[in-house]
């Protein structure tokens, strides 16, 4: 009788080993993903970022492969994941910093349980149809998140997916409902505020020469939006993104100037117009980088630049789960007396300190 029931439990035991269950990505497909996830590769680096939301302890444990874009777009902030965790320098990358560039084969290579993407961003995307094949033929699941495509709506989904799938469901729920309350807060304040000032985002200062490059109606016109702001470029570029003449801007006069900054310490400044902003960055640094991109000829002769309305923001933040902490500082930036008593930077610490495994501390915006 026992050898009998110890070859039936010998038979369970990889069944057990295999099981799995099904969730539902952000692209609303039904992927089944094995109950325990050991190996993961990311469709971008940033998303450790995620991870780190997603499930306490070290969470770049079981990452196995990752596309590189993270420290060739944010140098400050992969220094600063790397010397909190050496071992990813020994994480093969399985990309550079476009989906066209994934390695489908190097990834499969890995043996990974899941794969993580987004559905836009630097990464493989839904639309990737042969790279999915590819990996669901070798049987590796890809479940799709999103901070980029429709941030406000998909950030806390995403991170309530990643807690199931890879993390702790409950961890990632409590962020989930300290994201949900950071918004309304805004919101509340927005609703009974009705001054809407027109601004204009001048999008990665300093990256390119012409000017002026801005977002039309997606992504961070939709933060500007609902931080109580109108979109300059909204009813001028027909994409996502565009370039908007200073003649344009000087005829137009936005109420407010805001730049996004993608320079850092770590970064060679190849353009003086260049903002420094974001992890390792000092207040000093990035007024003062401010100032200097804001003497630029034509950015200088827009009233909201001589009259003080003039601000930079990092430019990550909308790449990241901490977007609600951009609307929040810019809800402050457009609105001062109505959220005179809202700290952003409060809210960015209390995040960083539950939802993180090491506080990043910087300048991640700044004003004249």
């Amino acid at each position: 009788m026992i050898r009998p029931l110890l070859f039936a439990l010998a038979l369970l035991l990889p069944l057990a080993s295999a099981a799995a269950r099904e969730v539902v990505d952000l692209a609303g497909r039904a992927v089944t993903v094995p109950d325990r996830v050991e190996r993961i590769v990311l469709g971008e680096g940033r998303m450790l970022i995620a991870l780190g939301v997603a499930r306490s302890g070290d969470p770049t444990r079981g990452v196995v492969g990752m596309m590189g874009e993270y420290p060739l777009l944010d140098p400050a902030g992969w220094a600063l994941w790397r010397q909190h965790f050496p071992g990813l320098d020994a994480v093969p990358p399985v990309g550079k910093a476009s989906g066209d560039t994934f390695d489908a084969e190097a990834a499969i290579a890995l043996r990974p349980d899941v794969a993580i993407f987004g559905l836009a961003g630097h990464g493989p995307g839904p639309q990737a149809s042969a790279t999915l094949a590819r990996l669901e033929a070798a049987g590796i699941p890809v479940v799709f998140v999103d901070f980029f495509k429709d941030p406000l709506v998909n950030t806390p989904r995403s991170i309530r997916l990643l807690g199931d799938v890879a993390g702790d469901p409950a961890r990632a729920a409590a962020f989930a409902d300290a994201y949900a309350a950071a918004l309304a807060e805004v919101d509340r304040r927005v609703a009974a505020t009705p001054d809407r000032p027109l601004v204009f985002l001048e999008n990665r200062v300093g990256l390119q020469a012409d000017c002026c490059a801005t977002v039309g109606r997606t992504v961070i016109g939709d933060l500007i939006e609902r931080a109580g702001g109108r979109n300059l470029g909204t009813g001028l570029i027909p994409g996502n993104t565009g370039l908007v003449s200073l003649e344009t801007l000087l005829t137009r006069q936005p109420d407010v100037y805001l730049a996004t900054a993608i320079g850092n310490p770590f970064t060679a400044q190849t353009q003086a117009a260049r903002i420094q902003a974001g992890p390792g960055v000092s207040a000093a640094a990035a007024r003062a980088s401010l100032a200097a991109a804001l003497a630029r000829p034509g950015i200088a002769d827009l009233d909201a630049v001589r009259g003080g309305r003039a601000f930079a923001l990092w430019h990550h933040f909308f790449h990241s789960p901490f977007n609600v902490v951009a609307v929040q500082a810019m809800a402050k930036l457009f609105h001062p007396a109505a959220f005179a008593d809202l700290d952003p930077a409060a809210t960015l610490a209390a995040f960083s300190a539950r939802f993180q495994p090491f506080v990043a501390e910087g300048a991640y915006w700044t004003g004249p």
